[in-house]
């Protein structure tokens, strides 16, 4: 599942000592593939049509270790070499792969979202295939399941936009959607430029309450994932609900500065994941 205090490509799991051992591997291989795309697509001073050039690049690697062919040189240590044993090795559906690579091209031309369902749909290709290639792992993968999967990872993404909106803006991204700024008389040029107000206020109250119903819509999960897998989950949940806790405390002020998980939020994340009961009401546990 996606975890919110990874600094960089902050909507994955590093193969931490709670992920299964047998599994670490693979997980790694994933997050070098999907955080070196994150790379391209953010990283330096090249132009959008130049990173566009680099993904579809990229795209052609990823098709071609999928097939059993070599990868070109330039990603191929860090990242084809080991990602083309664990593509064979536990047949990934390579469709989860290539829709991370759509959602990092879409950032590149679409800088604006009409309602969430359009938002959403930007999720279900930029955070969602990662906690379903992970349920795969794990060998999960009835309905309920992969929903409630995507119900967190949308969430994570939901909650790192709006833990980022200091940074998107001066990039000239604006995620909260049009109808969500109508509702609430504002401009995307507004948050573009950061202008912090009550009304901005309120939008990030009102989104931040949408990713958190979403994270409650999902949490059931962390009791289907077996040992380890199990406990991580509840530990990326915590982290994203601890993330919307430290909005909640600096009244929402995302557009002046970005809150961020310390060493000091680990125990009352740990604590909160260890009362996370099965039958029990995961808004209390959270709390």
């Amino acid at each position: 599942m996606p975890a919110v205090s990874i600094e960089h490509y902050e909507n994955f799991p590093v193969a931490s000592w709670l992920c299964p051992p047998a599994l670490r591997p693979a997980i790694a291989a994933i997050y070098h593939f999907a955080r070196t795309a994150d790379d391209i697509a953010d990283e330096g001073e090249a132009s959008a049509d130049q990173r566009l050039a680099e993904l579809r690049a990229y795209r052609l690697d990823l098709q071609a270790v999928s097939r059993g062919q070599p990868a070109s040189p330039r990603w191929a240590a860090h990242v084809f070499s080991p990602l083309g044993p664990v593509l064979q090795r536990h047949r990934l559906p390579l469709s989860l792969l290539e829709a991370l690579l759509d959602a990092f091209e879409q950032d590149l031309v679409k800088t604006r979202y009409a309602d969430r369902a359009e938002l959403i749909d930007y999720c279900r290709r930029s955070a969602d295939p990662v906690g379903r290639l992970l349920l795969h792992l794990y060998g999960v993968a009835d309905a309920q399941a992969l929903r409630q999967s995507d119900a967190i990872c949308s969430s994570l993404q939901l909650i790192n936009f709006w833990q980022d909106m200091s940074r998107d803006g001066p990039r000239g991204r604006v995620y909260a959607p049009q109808q969500d700024l109508s509702r609430h008389g504002l401009s995307a040029e507004a948050l573009q430029r950061c202008e912090d107000s009550p009304a901005a206020r309120a939008l990030l109250r009102d989104l931040c309450d949408w990713a958190e119903r979403l994270m409650h819509e999902g949490a059931p999960l962390v009791h289907r994932l077996p040992g380890r897998a199990g406990w991580e989950l509840r530990l990326v949940v915590q982290g994203g609900l601890r993330i919307l806790a430290k909005i909640k405390a600096m009244d929402h002020a995302t557009l002046l500065t970005r809150p961020r998980l310390h060493a000091i939020d680990l125990p009352p994340m740990l604590w909160r994941a260890l009362r996370m009961h099965a039958g029990k009401n995961p808004r209390a546990e959270a709390k």
